[in-house]
């Protein structure tokens, strides 16, 4: 029998997060072009937590796998602290926002790798146009099987996730009108967006295979979807959040991915399931999410009606009430509420472009709250 107690030795829903930062300049506010030089220090550091991306602006750290939330906050502070130690040896800092609110994607300098020359190469501007930050967040999964069909139950709150982690409303000094415009950016790419479902981790396997024999992709970390099962690590992965500004609503929205999973979990063990529902009609909840974020409704497909997406939030956090205190994240769970109450990043920022009718003071914001309780660890 699966235990549900991180404290056992045979815990399988171990979490880990991966997040993006973008690399800015805090006297002009832009992005600036400068991760190979904090890599090279960040490796000798970090090692391999720290990572690049396809612009030199990004930089990517992963936690280890945590069994609980607190040991994932630690992991979490710990990396922004150290990058931001590290930005701010070269007279820089870091940001964690979905897309950089004045910064075009035509002035930044591509990674000198040969896998980013690669992608380039195969998706052309749209490869360019990427300059989009996320947080990816890993399940650990008892096998390959339980992992397909708690994917396929787990894909109707990944909207309700977006909603909750909006914070890209500007681009290239526009207010979008999106709360997640970095999801219609990425929407671009192949192989995007809430996937299918699946019968069986074998049907899904030979998907795989077919594209990689077909040349569509060279392994399954080129299917991009917004949850996948992650070809390597053993573990789901939710990828549909914009990176979370503050450190309580990354672990917040961790906590919340990891009592969704064993709540799930918990109702297949106890013969009770919640309904597999089509691709089509998640898609629809999360054009809402991505458009409106918490501001708008959302479809209760249960009910086959509209409902306030601040009321659905309080639904989500009472329906994974019976596991937290077992998981030991009962406060983290319900700081959603606080967002749901005072807003994402993204209705945050539009605030303070409201007020100040200046995107360097969302900057400034942004730069604020990124490093909000977090110490700064010079190197």
């Amino acid at each position: 029998m699966t235990s549900y107690n991180p404290a056992a030795p045979d815990f399988p829903f171990t979490i880990g997060i991966e997040e993006e930062y973008q690399v800015v300049d805090p006297h002009t506010r832009e992005l600036r072009s400068y991760i190979t030089q904090i890599l090279d220090r960040g490796r000798m550091i970090l090692r391999e937590q720290i990572k690049p991306e396809l612009h030199q602006s990004m930089v990517e750290v992963g936690t280890q796998p945590c069994r609980t939330v607190q040991e994932a906050r630690a992991e979490v502070t710990r990396l922004r602290g150290t990058i931001a130690g590290l930005a701010r040896q070269h007279g820089l800092t870091i940001i964690a926002a979905g897309t950089h609110p004045i910064s075009s994607w035509m002035s930044q300098e591509i990674t000198p790798f040969e896998r980013y020359k690669g992608v380039v190469e195969e998706m052309q501007q749209l490869a360019l146009q990427l300059l989009i930050f996320g947080m990816h967040v890993h399940v650990g999964m008892p096998n390959d099987e339980t992992a397909i069909e708690l994917m396929n139950v787990a894909r109707y709150f990944l909207p309700h996730i977006l909603a909750l982690s909006t914070s890209s409303p500007f681009w290239m000094g526009r207010n979008t009108g999106f709360k997640s415009y970095r999801s219609a950016i990425f929407s671009n790419f192949p192989r995007t967006g809430i996937p299918p479902s699946f019968h069986s981790a074998a049907e899904f396997q030979g998907y795989v295979n077919l594209l990689i024999r077909t040349n569509c992709i060279d392994d399954g970390k080129k299917i991009y979807w917004d949850l996948r099962p992650h070809p390597y690590f053993g573990t789901l992965e939710f990828r549909v959040c914009d990176v979370a500004t503050r450190v309580d609503e990354c672990i917040a929205l961790a906590a919340l991915m990891q009592a969704l999973i064993v709540k799930l979990h918990r109702m297949f063990a106890e013969n009770t399931t919640f309904r597999v529902y089509r691709r089509a009609v998640i898609m629809e909840n999360k054009w809402r999410a991505q458009r409106w974020g918490l501001e708008g409704k959302l479809i209760d497909f249960g009910k086959r009606e509209e409902v306030d997406a601040k009321a659905l939030m309080h639904e989500l956090v009472a329906f994974v009430d019976e596991v937290v205190d077992e998981l030991g994240s009962r406060q983290d769970v319900e700081y959603l509420l606080k967002v749901v109450e005072g807003g994402a990043s993204a209705d945050r920022q539009i605030a303070v472009f409201r007020e100040t009718n200046d995107l360097k003071a969302v900057v400034d914001n942004l730069i604020v709250e990124t490093l909000e309780g977090v110490p700064i660890l010079e190197h």
